[in-house]
């Protein structure tokens, strides 16, 4: 449940909400009606605003004592009033922008002390540039020579090395460290988060592992978010990027070299090995692992706890470990499965016999 000390609310009309939403309110009359709290369909309180996404949820419509629904238009005529319905093709992302209207310190990591400006705690280098507008925190780092630009927050012990860049609006989490790197506007990294260490190169042969000096740095384009003790290691001999809109959940390692393209989705515990490329909007699920010097092509969809060891065409959909594509790994099961059947019924009649 929200907890009214953790977020700032304020309170919004309904008519506002679809009017920046796109949304269709169903009953104009309610358009003055203000929405200062959200909840899932399931126990959304009185006066809140909900949604229906998934339709395992829809037992749940007629039942809801919301103020108002984000629903598709398969399903508004099953809102009973006084709820009013909120007609989007998309109610999900419809109900985030209006999280963020109602919510609007919610959506990244906010200053742990409540300090404005910089701290007289934090700790700034020599020739450092920092623009209007910056917040850091207590126990901040920012290397000689690095530059913050507008808008930006570096959070309690966050630690900015020497020369990197950090764009406008971007917020640097607690402890997060970030060296070698250039990052964009608009970013949001989590706590945690390590950019630009060293990546795992050594040239390996009898006698010993020589370490390979990692001379390459890390580039985030604008508007990517990077979950909490993430991983994003620096270039050895060239860049490793991150593109444009790309989410990265937590827990993620992503190694030397990697090329990661625009608006891709990265879930937690995925692995992406050295010199990989990733192609736009590619969705890697939870726990996948992708070797090294491979290319996921575009739209490319790799499913929960796969392991990826070859190229993957544009748009196609790999599952399983090793991973191939869905459509053989459904049909592998399902003679698994049935082979599973035949065997138990071999067993069960040899026992019957005896």
């Amino acid at each position: 449940m929200t907890h009214p000390t953790f977020f700032n609310r304020q309170a919004v009309s309904l008519g506002e909400i679809a009017t920046r939403t796109g949304a269709q309110l169903s009953d104009k009359n309610r358009a003055s009606v203000l929405i200062s709290q959200a909840g899932p369909i399931e126990s959304a309180p009185e006066g809140a605003i909900t949604f229906l996404d998934n339709p395992r949820y829809s037992k749940h419509i007629e039942a809801s004592v919301a103020a108002a629904i984000f629903i598709s238009p398969k399903y508004a005529d099953r809102v009973v009033a006084p709820v009013c319905a909120l007609v989007h093709p998309q109610p999900y992302k419809a109900y985030a922008q209006t999280m963020a209207m109602i919510y609007p310190t919610a959506a990244r990591p906010e200053p742990v002390t409540g300090e404005t400006g910089i701290s007289k705690m934090a700790h700034i280098g020599p020739d450092v540039l920092i623009e209007d507008d910056v917040i850091v925190e207590c126990g901040a780092v920012i290397g000689a020579n690095a530059a913050i630009g507008r808008g930006s927050r570096i959070l309690a012990g966050a630690v900015i090395g020497q020369h990197v860049q950090i764009g406008r609006n971007t917020t640097i989490g607690i402890h997060a460290s970030v060296t070698h790197a250039f990052i964009g506007d608009h970013c949001i990294i989590h706590p945690g988060v390590r950019i630009g260490q060293d990546g795992f190169g050594f040239a390996m042969g009898a006698g010993g592992h020589a370490k390979v000096p990692q001379v390459g740095r890390v580039i985030v384009q604008d508007h990517v978010e990077i979950g909490a003790n993430t991983t994003i290691d620096r270039g050895s001999n060239r860049d490793t990027v991150i593109g444009e809109g790309t989410k990265i959940d937590n827990l993620v390692q992503i190694g030397h070299n990697v090329v990661i393209g625009r608006h891709c989705v990265i879930v937690g515990l995925a692995g992406i090995a050295g010199s990989a490329t990733l192609d736009d909007y590619v969705v890697i699920a939870g726990q996948v692992g992708i070797v090294g010097h491979i290319k996921i092509g575009a739209g490319a969809q790799i499913g929960g706890g796969s392991g990826v060891n070859f190229d993957v065409k544009p748009g196609e959909k790999i599952m399983g470990y090793p991973g191939t594509d869905i459509r053989s790994w459904t049909k592998m099961n399902m003679l698994l499965k049935d082979w599973v059947a035949r065997s138990r019924s071999k067993i069960d009649d040899g026992e019957s016999k005896q």
